[in-house]
């Protein structure tokens, strides 16, 4: 990896000679708009209608600032189709369509990120809301971008030099449902430096999230109580933020350099306390747990981006460099008192668990391109490379001390604490390669825009593995797949057009599937052995949309999605014994399985000026979700795929007062995701949030924001089973009923220009 990044710095070295010589003949694009239009004083704004062939849905970030999103995560949760399976008041995952983080394809600047995620998915909530441009939903794929994205792609494209012309500052502070107040400030400036146009950002974002939770565990459904657990789970940090681009236009060129750093520091305090038989009092209390994490994660990316006319055409020229790191220390430690028939303290005892987690995910690419004029439209041809390397490392020591007495303070100090020794699995590096060719042909007529491509992606991956046998430790895997795709727009009005979109996408294994490691009684009591043999899944896909302008500025559309998974991976039974003993099984992945996904997308952005209210607009849109696949218990639809996903809402803006309020009201359907082991059905409750604002002339604005105002919960169902027999026959190890709630939360902003 060392030579690759000699090499980007090579490559961006000629370029930047390229702009002091081209200096003289520079010539900028049109102006920018101010940061009073965008910042104080501008309209209300609904979705883009976008050009493109590729069905593409575009939203700047004034779609959503006045609700104050805190990241881009919080944004995404207002566009179609976006759902997430995370904690309450948490936007990370992002699932469009309901599937996986995994098959969902998240680019910066149109480019792919790194992220920490096992299935290479990236956590929308890294990247702080004030560095986006816009975000899009790119529907379909095509030949000149990264085929894994057989669910769609989310676009975050973030402000450069000629998205602004001037600078604001953002203060305020967040008040959370514990009455902790958290602190938000941050600034942006964009203006002509030299020849070209530069932008630079930073911002501190305080973050933290009180939440609550309660769970009760039966035998079974129906069945005796157990025992319950109270816990209170707090995640408190601070995420900063800096992001830059400098842009040049020549006569003939541009060139744009492009970078951002976001740092998480964030601590994760769980604490709990376990009751038997439901009676929440000392004398019945069963164990004290105490679990804290410190998370520290660097995220960071530099790109350069030069096209230029040359040979009868434009040629592009695109390096970057991509870097993830990500430390994580987890303490859990738990003081056992009633847990079996003996009371404390004569057999009870306290552990301690130790984990230290360290990921570095660093990814180089580049790619050359070239777009020539053809008879009836344009030829583009390229080819990217990318040279991923990810390391990680997982080592742990666990501490157990018998209790001869009530412990009255924590027994032990961090000294008492090793040697760490690698969790199984936890010690490897994966290294990936990567050569895609494509070609695409595009062409336009009156009515007509149309494209269709070809993309060859070629993928090399070693994997080696410490805790892997000898003979095991190193191995390799490749695969080729051909990516075709197609997509056109057809006009049949001067309101309405239809689109058409075909290809085929491929997802790639996760990383933890395709490390040769077993892990013990990780399924149940089964074991689970890796599998570098992996082959990616692909599917063939298809959409079908209608989009209808409204009047000036609004639009509405509905879409018909299907995806045809092959090769899909799914948990197997290998035979043999597991470590557990009879009754229990080695389970592996492996690629046995087919599945379908589909559904019907609705959106609609207008202002209500046929009705007499120009000044009000309203949001809404709704996303039904289905699909099948087929295990070994039967049928089911792809794992945590929510059922729906609806968002409502308006904008009201009082010119006359110079004030604005509005509202929004979001609910996801239900999800439900089956393993060995374990079943699980995840409800939502639905979240509205409110704002209000008041504009100070043409150079400040003070915003207020509630969001979280109907408690909203996320309330889990597990099922749980020691062995596939047991699951196949309903005998159950535990049946838990778990609710996670959190309180309202209220955000105080201004915003300055200059």
């Amino acid at each position: 990896m060392k030579k690759s990044a000699y090499f980007a710095l090579c490559a961006l070295a000629p370029l930047m000679l390229a702009t002091e010589a081209a200096a003289q003949e520079s010539v900028l694009a049109a102006a920018p708009a101010t940061v009073e239009e965008l910042v104080v004083s501008g309209p209300i704004v609904f979705r883009n209608r976008t050009e493109d062939a590729v069905p593409t849905l575009s939203y700047d970030l004034e779609y959503f600032q006045r609700f104050e999103p805190l990241t881009a995560g919080d944004a995404m949760k207002r566009v179609p189709s976006v759902a997430f399976l995370s904690d309450i008041l948490e936007s990370d995952g992002a699932r469009l369509r309901g599937l996986d983080p995994g098959y969902t394809q998240i680019l910066i600047n149109g480019e792919r990120v790194p992220g920490a995620g096992v299935d290479r998915s990236f956590f929308v909530d890294r990247i702080p809301a004030e560095l986006i441009e816009r975000i899009e939903v790119v529907r379909s794929a095509s030949a000149n971008r990264s085929g894994d994205a057989m669910a769609g792609a989310l676009n975050i494209v973030l402000r450069d030099g000629y998205s602004l012309d001037g600078g604001y500052l953002r203060a305020g502070g967040i008040l959370l449902d514990d009455k902790r107040v958290r602190e938000t400030v941050g600034g942006v400036f964009a203006g002509a430096v030299g020849p070209g146009r530069l932008l630079v950002g930073a911002n501190i974002q305080g973050r933290r999230n009180p939440k609550r939770k309660m769970s009760y565990r039966y035998d079974e459904p129906g069945g005796k109580l157990v025992d319950i657990e109270t816990q209170t789970d707090t995640r408190n940090g601070t995420d900063y933020s800096v992001n830059a681009s400098y842009d040049v236009e020549m006569e003939g060129a541009k060139l744009q350099l492009t970078g951002y750093f976001v740092r998480t520091d964030r601590r994760q305090d769980e604490d709990s306390i376990e009751y038997r038989a439901g009676r929440v009092q000392p004398a019945d209390l069963l164990t004290l747990n105490d679990n804290n994490v410190d998370i520290l994660t660097d995220n960071w990316t530099v790109g350069a981006k030069y096209v230029r006319e040359m040979l009868g055409g434009k040629t592009k020229f695109k390096v970057g460099y991509a870097v993830l790191d990500d430390d994580q220390d987890e303490v859990e430690e738990e003081y056992e008192y009633l847990r079996d028939s003996n009371p404390f303290p004569e057999d009870d005892r306290f552990t301690g668990d130790l984990t230290f987690t360290k990921l570095k995910d660093k990814e180089f690419s580049a790619e050359v391109s070239h777009t020539l004029p053809v008879a009836a439209g344009e030829l583009e041809f390229g080819v990217s490379y990318v040279d991923k390397d990810r390391d990680t490392s997982i080592t742990t020591d666990r501490n157990r001390i018998t209790i001869p007495n009530a412990p009255a303070a924590r027994p032990t100090l961090p000294g008492a604490y090793g040697p760490f020794l690698p969790e199984a699995g936890g010690l490897n590096a994966i290294e990936e390669r990567r050569i895609d060719p494509y070609v695409m042909f595009s062409a336009e007529a009156e009515r007509l825009k149309w494209q269709a491509g070809l993309r060859w992606e070629t993928t090399e991956t070693t994997i080696t593995d410490e805790t892997a046998p000898a003979a095991e430790r190193r191995t390799k895997n490749d695969y080729k797949v051909l990516l075709p795709s197609a997509s056109f727009r057809y006009s049949l009005s001067e309101t309405d057009r239809l689109s058409v979109s075909a290809a085929r996408t491929v997802r790639r294994p996760n990383f933890n599937y395709i490390s040769p490691a077993t892990l013990e009684a990780e399924l149940g009591d089964n074991d689970f052995l890796g599998n570098p043999d992996l082959k990616p899944e692909t599917a063939w896909g298809v959409d079908v949309g209608v989009e209808r302008r409204l009047g000036s500025r609004g639009v509405a559309g509905v879409n018909v999605f299907y995806r045809s998974v092959k090769d899909l991976i799914e948990i197997a039974n290998t035979g043999e014994e597991g470590s557990e003993g009879e009754g229990t099984f080695v389970l592996t992945p492996r690629n046995a399985g087919d599945g379908k996904v589909w559904g019907i997308e609705f959106d609609l952005s207008t202002p209500l000026t046929s009705v007499g209210l120009p000044n009000t607009g309203v949001f809404l849109n709704y996303s039904w979700l289905d699909s099948d696949v087929n295990d070994e218990f039967g049928s089911r639809r792809f794992n945590d795929q929510a059922k729906y996903v609806l968002n409502v809402g308006f904008i009201h803006d009082l010119p006359e007062w110079g004030a604005a309020f509005g509202a929004t009201y979001r609910k996801q359907g239900d999800a439900y995701g089956r393993m060995v082991g374990e079943e699980v059905t995840t409800k939502y409750g639905a979240d509205l949030e409110v704002f209000v604002e008041k504009r100070f002339g043409d150079r400040f604005v003070l915003r207020l924001t509630g969001s979280n105002l109907l408690d909203s919960s996320k309330d889990e169902t597990f099922n749980k089973f020691n062995t596939i027999a047991d699951q196949i026959d309903r005998s159950f190890d535990e049946y838990e009923l778990e609710s996670e709630t959190a309180g309202p939360v209220f955000q105080l902003v201004g915003r300055m220009t200059f």
